[in-house]
């Protein structure tokens, strides 16, 4: 039976949806909605949790071809949920099309578990306002969405089903992890679904313990003590030597450390070969751009696994009011996991970056550029031209500003992205020489312009750094942002 408008129930495989597996020799034809929904996680690499999920279905003929997926946070508020559907949908019809390659139609996904006293069939029916948003949104760009279905507490319901009995009341069990035909083709294939995006992300958010208060004095301290130095033109090329010797004492040091098996005991380790004086020194140092940048240079080799274990020790340290400090340490995060091959955390990281910071330009570029699938490699030539002559360019743009060449075409290995709308290349402005010779430490990241390229009014060399003011602790204000959000729409190919 077929319902939706798409991809068919049964043996009718009209409308069935492809999806190509690593080594393009592999591919994996799903027929059902129950088929569908054990697929989700290896389209995206994880297993999605609180989450809308559109991916992009291409050739109208016979059968559907997957392409690309966006995924965004349920919002908590209902009348939030127009505007997220909207720049969902958007965001991916509008990068399909930048790669030639319009969606002809849709399916969609709510994935929410169940809350205190919930079952998932009433998740599904509180969902179901924002799954007719979804259609509607895709509607209006004339891509149909031809399966809609809800994920909550291990089962699954359609919403595109006409209620003619073909769909239990109580929604289809997922059955087993693992245990599908694509499951099985995924693990042939060498593709791994790594976890839930909320483990994922507790890799790089501070960890609610008793250490809190001392992680948080230790950083009130240095800022106090740093960030007159780093405003200061006389002293901020001092800062920045201090903290690049600092860091690498820590990257060597996170180097030598005995392995220790799984994520979280990894991470623990990590997190134990951290002073809170230290780890406090050098987030505050990363919010020097230039500090920043050369830190950036360890991105292959030896120096780029213990370094990306580094960065993501200092975003856990950014605790209470300082969480908006670490757009620096996600930044890196992102950048070396990106460098590395691992198109997932680097996303994530990079989306988190922008959470804390949503005006962090270096955080900005480099994630449109892992969206649109371009290779890293430019970026690494770039730096590494930094690194052999010495120092940073003196220009408007990070040193990721080259991610975007003339040359790179797109990846074909991407996964979903988290992402707030891309920057315009439009609106980008073309390198320039400053003359003041200083970067800018603080929240417009590399360079002395603003995200739209303007220079802030009255602006030498030094921009703000935001410390924990002494009126803003005794008034209980906090600077941060929570714990990451997504602020919009993502898409990849």
């Amino acid at each position: 039976m077929r319902h939706g408008g798409g991809v068919r129930r049964g043996h009718d495989d009209h409308h069935a949806g492809v999806v190509g597996l690593p080594g393009g020799e592999h591919q994996v034809t799903l027929r059902t909605p129950a088929e569908l929904a054990d697929a989700l996680p290896y389209l995206l690499g994880y297993r999605p949790d609180d989450s809308i999920v559109l991916v992009a279905l291409h050739d109208r003929e016979r059968r559907g071809r997957f392409g690309g997926r966006a995924r965004l946070g349920i919002p908590a508020h209902a009348e939030d949920w127009p505007s997220a559907s909207d720049q969902l949908a958007q965001g991916l019809v509008k990068g399909s099309e930048r790669r030639g390659a319009r969606p002809e139609s849709m399916v969609a996904y709510l994935c929410q578990e169940p809350g205190s006293g919930e079952s998932g069939r009433e998740v599904m029916e509180r969902l179901r306002p924002l799954a007719q948003l979804l259609r509607t949104a895709c509607g209006r760009l004339d891509v149909p969405v031809v399966e809609a279905l809800c994920i909550s507490d291990g089962r699954f319901w359609s919403y595109t089903c006409p209620g003619q009995g073909c769909c239990p009341v109580e929604g289809t069990s997922m059955g087993l992890p693992g245990t599908s035909v694509l499951a099985a083709a995924a693990t042939y294939a060498g593709l791994q679904v790594r976890g839930s995006l909320k483990d994922l992300t507790a890799r790089l958010l501070p960890r609610e313990s008793a250490a809190v208060p001392g992680q948080e004095a230790a950083l009130d301290t240095a800022s106090m003590a740093l960030v007159p130095r780093i405003l200061e033109e006389g002293s901020r090329a001092e800062v920045a030597e201090e903290s690049l010797a600092l860091a690498r004492r820590l990257r060597d040091r996170f180097a030598a450390a005995f392995p220790v098996s799984g994520t979280r005991p990894s991470d623990l380790r990590d997190d134990g070969l951290l002073e809170n004086d230290e780890a406090a020194t050098l987030i505050l140092g990363l919010q020097d751009r230039t500090t920043r940048d050369r830190a950036a240079q360890w991105m292959e080799g030896d120096e780029a696994a213990p370094a990306l274990r580094l960065w993501r020790a200092l975003a856990r340290r950014c605790v209470g009011p300082y969480r908006e400090h670490a757009a620096a340490p996600l930044t890196l995060a992102g950048w070396v996991a990106w460098s590395m091959g691992d198109e997932l955390e680097a996303r994530e990281a990079l989306a988190m970056a922008l959470g804390a910071d949503p005006d962090y330009l270096f955080a900005r570029l480099l994630h449109q550029a892992c969206n649109e699938g371009l290779d890293p490699e430019s970026v690494r030539r770039c730096l590494r031209a930094e690194r052999t002559g010495g120092g940073p360019a003196d220009t408007d743009q990070p040193a990721g500003s080259a991610a975007r060449p003339a040359t790179a075409g797109p990846a074909s290995g991407s996964r979903a992205p988290d992402t707030p709308p891309p920057v315009s290349a439009a609106r980008r402005r073309r390198p320039r020489s400053t003359a003041n010779g200083g970067g800018r430490p603080g929240r417009r990241g590399p360079g002395t312009a603003d995200v739209h390229g303007r220079r802030p009014a009255g602006d030498a060399s030094a921009a703000k750094v935001r410390p924990r003011r002494a009126e803003d602790r005794a008034g209980g204000r906090s600077r941060g942002r929570g714990d990451g959000e997504r602020h919009g729409a993502g898409e990849d190919g």
